[in-house]
């Protein structure tokens, strides 16, 4: 007797593209979007892709099921301690792409915004403070909280560190506690908190806004954005004049100049 094939395994990973925009949806739902090996090198993957597709003016980052990201897979992480140097060699491989990941999102070219819902903790908290913009359902759930199983958020607090003050970064990785989304917001963590029923409508309206823009003015920001911020104050003076110059040389720059000096809307190249 034969046996009845089985059926193929959910991609754990979805992207949809619509005007514009790819939706990249994280679909681990019972995991709660923990992110395995696999699903790591999947969303860099298609981050570097569609950081290559002209096609493409932003991009939003969710999560399937109940909730955004529970952080790291710990079951995948517990099963290589059984290797003979106790998951040493898994663990740095691990740290090293999900290192890549968040790296991806801020080098990504095309604006990158969270659809929080649900919980985000750990390096899934690490991944809304990597994107660009995020916008969270009042229910969701904020936490860094490896100190309560004896493995500081380490990687967590960069990002994290970089998106909040110093005292907020350092009261979520020591206590480890769950903070509501208005808590969020109030830290700086994300930008929005609307009800879920609104979640995608304000997602939607963020991304709609940057699609309209010139993909070069856009591109040309973002990236200008986080390099100045590691520079001291004078050398990011002299960075961003720089980058100021150039963007005035290109051909966007002169056509919204000269629409909005004409009272017309601009038709944008990207170039």
């Amino acid at each position: 007797m034969s046996q009845t094939a089985k059926e193929p395994a959910e991609p754990v990973l979805i992207r949809k593209n619509a005007n514009g925009v790819a939706t990249l949806t994280m679909n681990r739902p019972k995991q709660r979007n923990s992110l395995s090996e696999e699903l790591m090198r999947a969303l860099t993957a298609e981050l570097e892709s569609i950081s290559q597709d002209a096609s493409i003016r932003a991009v939003i980052l969710a999560g399937a099921g109940p909730g955004f990201c529970a952080g790291h897979d710990l079951k995948e992480l517990t099963a290589a301690r059984a290797s003979e140097d106790r998951g040493r060699a898994f663990f740095q491989k691990t740290m090293q792409l999900c290192s890549t990941l968040m790296q991806a999102i801020v080098n990504c070219p095309k604006p990158v915004i969270a659809r929080v819902h649900g919980i985000a903790t750990a390096a899934g908290c690490q991944l809304v403070a990597s994107c660009d913009l995020a916008v969270a359902a009042e229910e969701a759930k904020f936490a860094t909280p490896g100190v309560n199983i004896g493995l500081f958020c380490s990687t967590p607090m960069v990002a994290l560190s970089r998106n909040v003050t110093r005292k907020h970064a350092m009261e979520m990785l020591l206590t480890g506690e769950m903070i509501p989304a208005a808590r969020a917001h109030e830290m700086g963590l994300v930008n929005r908190v609307v009800p879920q029923e609104e979640l995608d409508a304000a997602v939607s309206h963020f991304a709609g806004i940057i699609s309209s823009k010139s993909a070069l003015t856009v591109s040309i920001g973002k990236q200008a954005f986080y390099e100045q911020l590691e520079k001291p104050l004078a050398a990011a003076y002299d960075y961003a004049s720089e980058v100021m110059v150039k963007n005035m040389l290109a051909r966007d720059a002169e056509e919204g100049i000269g629409a909005f000096i004409e009272k017309r809307q601009p038709k944008w190249e990207d170039r």
